[in-house]
């Protein structure tokens, strides 16, 4: 281990060492890992960015667990089958316990399915009408009509004690969480660190690392100098300009994986928009939207801001889900041309172009600032003057939930873990208000019924190839019309020191129980 962690040992023993057995100190492991930014909450129907969702994952555990290549398997519930083509019945693993001693029951779920659909995360249960507890370890799940990828679904619904949470409240769970997963919250000192204690009873088997602290370091190069040092043991998304360097310093090792994040361009379809000063807006037109797309070069931002370690996103989701259409790319469709895009702006009727913000984070996203810097340069290329508002992304996401008010242009990331286009899809690109739980993310306002009828069909089956092919057409339509510019995947980044056992998962969801540290 680092020689910080080694001292940071040294030092308890010799605290503790008349109070504990010397056995259990010199068996005790810790670690300390260095994030891009502290949790924004930790109710886990509270919000669901990274930071967030990967306490929610240490502390909490879903029905369905997806493992860190989005396969899917046992989590609370040990086996599910169909009783009939609308409804699931989940049989609870026996024992589970809560932190708190209590055992886990078929009415905490019913109850935290319940909760779920009168939270902000309630597109996470559109595809649940209901759930009923048949007995302590056997839950019912309906669906409004056949649904093929409802147990992918529960991988992101995390299990609520419901005596824990109706007696300290909404407000007290979202700082004291307790659920049944394999750490407990220790301490949470905002902005500085946040501790988790391996749960001894965990259903799983006791977490091998014993403590673990996770720091949150927005500045990149504070996150490099730290690991340097041995201040940390694992650092998340090293900085592309410092991968080298780390490469170069003994006892560290830089490991890379193609990351789930897209990173979209949002573009506000209303007739009117709030930051440009037209009767109409613009972005309406389709054509605007392909020249807004073929005057973003983005073999340029991939080479240039992010040191060649990004992958254009030929399409909205990666090839391995379901929905991905072969041999489509929305860079070959759309490649990168000025003076087509300027065609593209006059035939419109914008030969002059334009002026809009451009809604973005400062530090989410690898490069996200100097992402954004670009983009103005390249579409000041074909008249659209863009004014930058960039804003941590603790102010973000409540700025850009209500379009409404605030947003003609945005970028932001959006990953789809459960392997599945339509979870995306209903939430970014179905009509806002017309389906409970679905376009709940819509901030762009874009409405196509004919997009909204194959993303009914797709969850109206029970049979996966069907549904694939229904999410492909929806696909294929989209790619169409252009209701967002996807640009590129991020690859993660990450590097820890010697000792550290360390596979980085698909999802970005670092979680200490698949970790190990030596002695």
């Amino acid at each position: 281990m680092t020689l910080h962690t080694t001292m940071r040992r040294l030092l308890t023993t010799a605290t503790f060492a008349i109070a504990l057995p010397f056995a259990t100190l010199a068996d005790a492991k810790d670690i300390t890992i260095g994030l891009t930014s502290d949790p924004t909450i930790l109710d886990p129907q509270a919000g669901e960015e990274l930071s967030s969702n990967i306490m929610f994952y240490h502390i909490y555990d879903p029905l369905v667990r997806r493992d860190g290549d989005l396969k899917f398997g046992p989590g609370l519930a040990e086996s599910w089958s169909l009783k009939d083509e609308k409804t699931w019945v989940f049989k609870l693993r026996a024992g589970v316990k809560f932190h708190n001693g209590e055992t886990l029951k078929a009415s905490d779920v019913v109850f935290t399915i319940d909760r779920l659909k009168a939270s902000v995360m309630s597109n996470l249960s559109a595809n649940i009408a209901s759930a009923t507890a048949i007995d302590d370890l056997t839950v019912e799940i309906a669906t409004p009509g056949p649904y093929a990828a409802l147990p992918n679904d529960l991988a992101a619904i995390l299990i609520l004690n419901e005596a824990y949470v109706k007696s300290v409240g909404d407000t007290e769970l979202g700082l004291k969480p307790m659920g049944t997963g394999p750490y407990m919250l220790k301490e949470w000192v905002k902005e500085d660190h946040l501790t988790l204690e391996a749960f001894g009873d965990y259903f799983g088997g006791k977490a091998k690392i014993d403590t673990v602290v996770f720091r949150p370091i927005t500045n990149p190069a504070t996150r490099t100098a730290a690991l340097l040092t041995g201040e940390l043991d694992v650092v998340q998304d090293l900085a592309v300009r410092d991968v080298e360097r780390a490469k170069a310093e003994p006892g560290i090792t830089v490991l890379t994986r193609p990351s789930l994040l897209n990173i979209l361009l949002a573009m506000d379809v209303r007739e009117k928009s709030p930051t440009i000063a037209l009767d109409k807006n613009p972005m309406t037109d389709r054509r605007v939207r392909e020249a807004i797309a073929r005057a973003i070069d983005v073999a340029t931002i991939d080479k240039v801001v992010m040191n060649g370690l990004a992958t254009a996103s030929s399409q909205f989701v990666p090839e391995s889900h379901v929905g991905y259409v072969e041999g489509a790319d929305f860079h070959a469709m759309y490649p990168f041309d000025v003076a087509r895009a300027k065609e593209l702006m006059a035939e419109a009727g914008y030969a002059d172009g334009f002026t809009m913000t451009l809604d973005a984070t400062n530090n989410r996203y690898v490069n996200d600032a100097q992402i954004a810097q670009a983009l103005t340069s390249m579409l000041a290329q074909i008249g659209i003057e863009l004014k930058l508002n960039m804003m941590p992304k603790s102010n973000f996401w409540g700025y850009i939930r209500t379009p409404s008010e605030n947003s003609s242009f945005i970028m932001s990331g959006w990953d789809v873990p459960s392997g599945d286009a339509g979870s995306m899809y209903n939430a970014l690109y179905y009509s806002r208000e017309k389906k409970p739980g679905y376009g709940e993310v819509n901030r762009t306002s874009y409405s196509n019924p004919d997009l909204d009828a194959l993303l009914d069909k797709a969850d109206s089956t029970a049979n996966m190839e069907e549904r694939d092919a229904h999410l492909q057409e929806a696909t294929k339509l989209l790619l169409a019309d252009i209701p967002m510019v996807p640009v590129h995947y991020e690859q993660d980044i990450y590097a820890s020191h010697d000792g550290v056992t360390f596979t980085p998962r698909i999802d970005k969801f670092i979680w200490a129980y698949e970790m190990d540290v030596s002695e």
